[in-house]
Formats: C-alpha cells, structure tokens, sequence
C-alpha cells in the first residue's frame, strides 16, 4: 500500500457515498451557483454571529450529504472535519449534535483534503466502514479573524483572494459497486516554506507547496501530468496558479492543459469583484461537492488529482513578522464507471 517517499496505493479503494455542499449568496451568483445543492441567500443562516452562520451551514451540508445518500447518523462512524477559525469553533459547534466522534483538524484551506486522507485510510483500514468528511469557511469569520472588521472598508490588493463562505461535505464508505467515485490513492504533502510574508497574497505562499506535492505524487505513483484528466488545486487563485504553472514548466513539465484551480472556478472574475479569485476550506470543498465529483461520477473524467492547498499562518505569527508556511495534500479520484 505505501508508494514511494510519502504516498498510498489503496488495495480496495474506498468510495464517495455521498455527497452535498451548501453556499452563501455570492457563490450562487458565480458560474457554480446552479450546481450548489443549497444556496442560502441569508449569509448570517438565521443565526446570531457569523461565528454560529458557520456552524449552522456546516451542519446543513453534513445533514444534507446523509439525507442524499440515504445514510443514518448512527452509520457514521467517525468525523473529520474542519475550519478556519481558532480552536475549529465552526466544527466543534456545528457538529455537536450529531453525536459522532470527531477528529477536528486544522489545515488551512488544504482541510478538506486532510479530511478526505484521513478518512480514507480509515475506511481501507477497515476501522470504520462509514466515515463523513467536512470542512468550511465563511467570509465574514476569516475577515473578522485574520484581517480586518468590515466596517473598516479597507481596499484590497490584486493579488488577494474573497473567502469562500460554503461547506462541503463527503461519506466516505468501503469498496462497493454503487460508488459515485473511488479515492485509489493519496500524497499528503509536508510543508512548505519559501519565506512570503505577504498576508494579502495566499496564492504565492502556497504554490511552492502544490509544486512539490504534486512532484512527489508522480515519483512515488511513477505516473506524469497525462494520467490525470485534471489536476486540480484548491484555491490557489490567479496569482497562485500562474506560479505554480511556472515552476512546473521550468521542471520539464506542462500542465497548462490540464490544471484547474477551484478558485478560479468558484467567482466570476469580471463581475464579482473578488480580484485573484477564491479561499478558505470551503473554496475547495464547495467545488468538490458541486462540479468535480458529477462530472467523475458521469465519466467525463476518469482519473482526478484533486490538490487543496493551505497557507499555514494565524494572527500571532503574522504579527510577530513570522513568515507563511504552504502545505498542500494530494487525493486521487476515480470514475465507478467501467
């Protein structure tokens, strides 16, 4: 089962049983917005504090997922999930009625592949036959905690990007005939750290991390970028993408065809106004749940590298003058489909 330095070949794949994702009002006005099982147009989700909108919005997307798939709670056997926010607040919240137990992680915007890694190899271990992975991010949380008020009204740079106020969230199950996809194998990435300091440019500070996982994938599976339908990073934006587009290039290898960012997906650049596109957890998990995984369940793509990527700072470190780590955890879909 273990390829090479850092990855996993899985024996019997585990399988997507379900799935659901759940978004605020601008991402409904984007190019995914048709494709969002619930779009809500109250970003505050009925709630008090854009903290509770967060935990209400990640429970709605996990309840959801288990309704699709017509899964009961109590099938669930553990939970791995996570947000942005100090102490995982969104996660602990949200899910506490659901009465499964957590495993609460942390990886930035990378966090619902960490989800998704984890609970794969759990399933294949057989420690749990069902397993729900989430995560999520609300723009006004991220703001509140990592920048600034938004009654400051401060004026963003280019190369900044919009948090993604969505969740998503999956069933992970043991192998079986009636999968929407099959997660064959896994590169968790280690972290990256090319010294940006730049808090308003994620993109820079985690591209360096994606290079290098995705290098890593194809060394230990012995494969290059033509296995791949896609390849697809989590919420590197346009400055971000660009970045690691280059430093692939100048390693002999061309992934212009190929390589999709979610968060370049997820917002009309000329209209929504939200200059280098996408981030936070959600960014990855709400275009996972509502555009990748139809279209390996039809069998339009086959074979799917699937790359959120995290930048790995906090309010402390920032303002201590610390530099920003990138991490980026590699996942590989496949289409049920013969």
């Amino acid at each position: 089962m273990q390829k090479g330095k850092s990855s996993i070949e899985f024996e019997n794949p585990p399988i997507v049983a379900s799935y659901a994702s759940v978004a605020g009002k601008k991402e409904g006005e984007g190019p995914l917005g048709r494709l969002i099982d619930v779009v809500e147009q109250d970003e505050m989700f009925g709630t008090e504090t854009w903290e509770q909108a967060e935990s209400a919005m990640q429970k709605q997307a996990a309840d959801l997922a288990l309704e699709k798939g017509g899964i009961r709670r109590q099938e669930i056997r553990y939970l791995f999930a996570g947000d942005l926010l100090g102490q995982l607040i969104a996660t602990s919240f949200g899910t506490v009625d659901m009465e499964i137990p957590l495993f609460g992680l942390y990886g930035a915007c990378s966090t619902m592949a960490e989800a998704l890694c984890l609970g794969a190899m759990t399933v294949h271990a057989g420690y749990g036959d069902r397993v729900l992975a989430i995560a999520s991010s609300h723009f006004a949380t991220a703001e509140k905690q990592f920048r600034f008020p938004l009654a400051y009204g401060n004026q963003r740079p280019f190369s900044a990007t919009w948090t993604v106020t969505g969740a998503g969230a999956v069933v992970l199950s043991k192998e079986g005939k009636e999968g929407i996809a099959r997660i064959t194998g896994i590169t968790p990435g280690k972290i990256v750290d090319f010294g940006s300091r730049d808090s308003m440019n994620m993109g820079a500070a985690m591209a360096p991390a994606a290079f290098h996982t995705i290098r890593q994938n194809f060394e230990d599976m012995g494969v290059d970028e033509t296995h791949y339908d896609k390849i697809i990073t989590g919420d590197l934006g346009e400055v971000g993408s660009r970045i690691l587009l280059d430093m692939m290039k100048q390693a002999g290898v061309n992934l212009e065809q190929n390589h999709m960012d979610c968060g370049m997906e997820i917002y009309q650049k000329e209209s929504q106004d939200t200059h280098a596109g996408g981030s936070g957890c959600g960014c990855a998990a709400v275009t996972l749940c509502s555009y990748i995984l139809p279209r390996i369940r039809s069998g339009e793509w086959k074979r799917v590298l699937f790359l959120p990527t995290g930048a790995l700072l906090s309010t402390v470190s920032f303002n201590e003058g610390q530099s920003i780590p990138g991490i980026a955890h590699g996942v590989v879909f496949e289409t049920c489909q013969p």
